[in-house]
């Protein structure tokens, strides 16, 4: 059973999956759908019977279950972790002496202590999807660890899942399988935002149709059983507005309270007014990125969570995308302006003489040069990979929000001159932009390319298609940076900061900026005014004809231990080939065995090594291995291009006949301009030169005699083509 797929490894605007690093268990046991008890590895005769326990455990581990096998056919190793005192803990025991089912059962049961009472809320099926899809292997845990702790009798449940990796569709399965069993009747499922209500009534919870509503004109009502609802359409400054309280405090069973890190924990937030009145339901918190500081904190209110599941972890298993970071410095940011003495703004007002810095840009002084500069960079790094990834420009307020989207136009040119949807402000104020979210978001549609926004897009939005976000804003807030990175995460640490990834913890001093700006009653969307919108009666200093300019760039990349990089890629890549090559003799004794280099330029990429971007970094024009050579033991690199001349030089060719050296000729060629892989994929035979030269199989067959002999001549071709004039 595939566990997870394997992490994504990107190659330059290419990607694929590392598939040797997919967890895959031979055997998973089940007691119903949806309840692993059990894990089985199977190895040949030739192994030991102990042999496959070690990645047994290691499975166990991640599923939480407390039995593991690993047998070679003529015995079981058996480890069991619910083993009382004075009970072995590992076993051998004869192929007939496998415990039964029911046997498995009851140590799963102890393990996760569960009682005989509550076997059935645990044990109801999940709603079985006619698609075919089934939870993931951390959402089969996230779910059985909240019904377990239902069972045991907890109302306030925390669950803490990376932002991409299915908090809602988790949530709904929680719910089906409560409902369904009986333990609740009437649920409330509350979000702070109109979209995430509206996804989540279109796409996940789907499947409860008749029974559920969504809650408007400021009414409860009782004909249905699953509701869901902002938080201000039920609630607000005035005690008439408080329509929570119309119902009994007893009238919901369980309470969902999706993003909670948005202020249901906090002592004075409207959410808690709602909560401390429904204080007879189980409430279940959904959250990324729990919040916690000295006035807010999740975990004082619903507890240590039942089950975390991180963005590294996410990453590592490939549910996740990968990412790297472009730090761009801009010299008036890093090293501030201080206006000269007498200076007036656009509008002839005069300017304060002070230093400003980053802080200051676009909340108090705005030069036109600056968002004109970050728009021509952006497009620059669009138009050398994908001109139509979709695209996030997180900006101070609207103001700049409006400001950055005709930034963009002009340095678009034509592409926004093609269709005028290729940029669009996204904000709380803008109903024309706000109505092409969901085209945004769409996978299927091609516009809006880039969105423009403030804080409309931070939370929720399930922006799948986002490849670049771009943040031209100064964030304060761990949590906010969090859920915005999230956008670009689903299947694109940022920052270094320990802080990113780990397990919650109360801190002691409250986080600054965090202070949440009320959203509109009516609709759910933040009133962008104040802290995202521009002040009424506030005055941002315009300034035109200041020259601004980038001062450094630096990128960082994700290593294999999923910490950032923060030293020059060279340096790293160094490092890594030489802990898996201890000499240059040795990679060249390896390189020269290799059958498939592409073998080998794998094995560097799970080490973190991504050889475009090292070339991105020493220079294009060389291939892998010149690249590998030449960062890790200091060699003199030839270019592709001087490589193939070097064996064009040479009598190598007379071996052949007339058009098997066309043949490898024009694959020399292909190599110098494109690489290593075009000359062990077959598939290059299907382009020009050599459609003129026949077929793939003709070429094959009648010029080279067979596939065997072609593959010998390609080899013999590439140990030419590497062969390493060696310096001291």
């Amino acid at each position: 059973m595939t566990l997870t797929p394997g992490p994504v490894v990107v190659r330059g605007n290419l990607s694929s999956r590392n598939k040797k690093k997919k967890k895959f268990a031979d055997y998973v046991l089940y007691w119903v759908q949806g309840i692993p008890i059990a894990i089985i590895e199977a190895k040949d005769n030739t192994h030991g019977v102990s042999h496959g326990l070690q990645q047994a455990l290691f499975y166990a581990l991640i599923l939480d279950v407390p039995s593991a096998f690993s047998s070679n056919g003529d015995a079981f190793a058996f480890h069991n972790q619910a083993a009382l005192e004075g009970e072995l803990i590992e076993t051998l025991i004869p192929l007939d002496a496998f415990p039964t089912p029911a046997e498995l059962w009851q140590l799963y049961k102890r393990h996760r202590d569960i009682s005989d009472a509550a076997e059935p809320w645990v044990t109801q099926p999940y709603y079985d999807d006619p698609s075919g899809k089934e939870p993931r292997y951390y959402q089969i845990e996230a779910i059985n660890a909240t019904i377990e702790a239902v069972a045991r009798g907890a109302l306030r449940i925390l669950l803490v899942m990376a932002t991409g990796t299915g908090k809602t569709y988790t949530t709904f399965q929680i719910i089906w399988r409560l409902w369904k069993a009986g333990r609740v009747k009437r649920v409330l499922f509350l979000a702070d935002r109109n979209i995430l209500v509206d996804q989540t009534l279109v796409n996940d919870f789907k499947p409860f149709g008749p029974v559920m509503t969504k809650i408007g004109q400021r009414r409860i009502d009782p004909a249905y059983e699953i509701h869901l609802g902002l938080y201000q359409a039920i609630t607000g400054p005035q005690e008439a507005d408080k329509i929570f309280k119309r119902v009994s405090p007893d009238f919901f069973d369980l309470i969902v309270i999706d993003e909670c890190h948005r202020g249901s924990a906090a002592e004075d937030a409207a959410w808690r007014e709602i909560l401390d009145y429904f204080s007879g339901a189980i409430q279940l918190g959904l959250t990324a990125t729990p919040k916690e500081t000295r006035y807010v904190s999740n975990s004082s209110y619903f507890g240590p969570p039942v089950y975390t599941y991180s963005l590294k972890q996410g990453i590592e298993d490939g549910f996740l995308a990968p990412y790297k970071v472009v730090r761009i410095d801009i010299d008036k940011d890093v090293q501030g302006w201080t206006p000269p003495p007498g200076m007036e703004d656009d509008l002839g007002q005069a300017i304060e003489r002070r230093v400003y810095n980053q802080r200051d840009m676009d909340r108090i002084l705005v030069l036109n040069q600056r968002t004109k500069l970050v728009a021509e960079r952006v497009m620059q790094f669009l138009l050398a990979t994908d001109p139509y990834a979709k695209t996030i420009i997180f900006c101070e307020d609207i103001d700049h929000a409006e400001r950055m989207r005709a930034a963009i136009v002009n340095a678009a040119g034509q592409l926004a001159r093609d269709n005028p949807r290729y940029v669009m402000r996204i904000t709380g104020d803008s109903v024309d932009g706000k109505a092409e979210l969901d085209n945004f978001i769409d996978p299927e549609s091609v516009f809006p390319v880039i969105v423009t926004t403030s804080d409309l897009l931070t939370t929720g939005v399930d922006a799948k298609t986002c490849k670049l976000i771009v943040l031209d804003k100064t964030i304060t807030s761990m949590t906010l940076f969090k859920q915005i990175i999230g956008r670009g995460a689903r299947i694109d640490e940022l920052f270094s900061d320990p802080e990113f990834d780990g397990e919650p913890v109360v801190i002691y001093e409250p986080g600054s900026g965090e202070s949440p700006v009320p959203p509109d009653p009516e609709t759910g969307d933040e009133d962008e005014e104040g802290e995202t919108g521009e002040a009424p009666g506030a005055y941002k200093i315009h300034v035109s004809g200041v020259t601004v300019r980038i001062l450094a760039e630096r990128v960082e990349y994700l290593g294999p231990d999923g910490n950032l990089i923060t030293e020059s890629y060279k340096d790293f890549s160094r490092k890594q080939i030489q802990s898996e090559y201890a000499s240059l003799d040795e990679f060249l004794t390896r390189w020269n065995a290799a059958q498939k280099k592409q073998a080998i330029i794998e094995e560097l990429e799970e080490h973190g090594i991504i050889l475009d971007n090292l070339a991105a970094e020493v220079g294009k024009e060389f291939g892998d291995f010149d690249l590998i050579c030449h960062v890790a033991w200091g060699q003199p690199p030839l270019t592709r291009r001087e490589r193939a001349e070097k064996v064009k030089k040479r009598d190598y060719f007379t071996q052949y006949g007339e058009q098997a050296r066309a043949v490898l000729d024009a694959l020399l060629d292909k190599y110098a301009d494109e690489g290593l892989e075009t000359l062990e994929s077959a598939k290059v035979l299907r382009l020009d030169p050599f459609t003129a030269m026949g077929t793939p199989v003709e070429i094959i067959n009648r010029i080279f005699g067979g596939k065997a002999r072609y593959e010998d001549a390609i080899q013999a071709l590439e140990q030419e083509l590497y062969r390493q004039e060696r310096t001291a």
